[in-house]
């Protein structure tokens, strides 16, 4: 693996390269509090393309936005486009999990005609706030945001218990993926060690999608989407009409948790899912 960089307007994405630079291109965008780490496993098994995982703005070694600005999940649309801009004129293929997932989705959306096929893991589309409920939430997570923003972050001794705390995580990873993602999440201060990413992505969002929103955005992609779902992962009963919502959509289960793709077995069987279908 190597870094690559992509200048967006004046930030900067970075991620990890592996393959062949004229090979086909596989993107990668991960989850929430991630980093581009979380494909270390998967990409293994695609030697032969050029893979890239990007670090999300806000996350690894990516930049941050201005701290006078949220993160909001439809921000990182216009991050992805300047990416595919500066890697190809091809429709692409794109490759997601969890929040990654729900940002492949919405480009895909947006921009039908560039995306060639989505593999989604674990994750599908945005969380939303119901219309109704919108003047309340936005009230309460206004003043969250006020509490919160004057809290810091408290450091970790040693970079072993940041890793037991990714390993015992509201999210579960396993003892190599935690490292993995300390690797690209975790830096040293004077004090101790401190998560990388930025703390503005932890406060609560004033504005979500409503449900018809993300029903439009579905409803545009044109491209067919693969979905991988672990045993115990995240999927409840609700995910089940959005996926009816695409046109072309299979949907496949694994053993494993929200993370599965971090685990030998599992990410296996997902590649070997994937390169069929490639």
């Amino acid at each position: 693996m190597k870094e690559i960089t992509f200048s967006v307007g004046d930030h900067t994405l970075r991620g990890l390269e592996s393959g062949p630079a004229d090979a086909p291109i596989l993107l990668a965008f991960h989850g929430w509090l991630d980093n581009a780490a979380s494909f270390n496993e998967l990409r293994q098994h695609f030697t032969d393309y050029r893979f890239i995982a990007l670090d999300m703005m806000g996350h690894g070694y990516s930049d941050h936005r201005p701290i006078s600005m949220p993160y909001y999940i439809w921000d990182n649309v216009a991050d992805v486009r300047a990416v595919v801009a500066a890697l190809t004129d091809q429709p692409i293929t794109l490759i997601g999990h969890s929040m990654g997932a729900s940002i492949a989705t919405l480009f895909a959306g947006a921009f039908p005609a560039m995306v060639k096929q989505l593999f989604l893991i674990e994750g599908l589309a945005p969380l939303v706030y119901k219309a109704d409920e919108l003047p309340s939430l936005m009230a309460d997570a206004i003043v969250k945001r006020e509490r919160q923003m004057s809290k810091t972050l408290r450091p970790y001794a040693c970079k072993e218990d940041a890793i037991r705390a990714r390993v015992n995580g509201r999210w579960p990873v396993n003892q190599q993926g935690a490292e993995w993602l300390i690797e690209r999440g975790l830096k040293e201060t004077p004090e101790g060690f401190i998560w990388r990413s930025d703390p503005g992505l932890m406060l609560p969002s004033i504005v979500r999608l409503s449900e018809d929103h993300v029903t439009a955005f579905m409803q545009a992609v044109e491209a067919p989407v693969s979905l991988y779902l672990g045993h115990e992962g995240l999927h409840d009963e609700s995910w089940d009409r959005r996926i009816e919502l695409l046109t072309n959509c299979s949907v496949s289960w694994l053993p494993g948790n929200h993370h599965l793709h971090l685990y030998s077995e599992p990410a296996q069987a997902i590649a070997v899912a994937i390169r069929e279908q490639l």
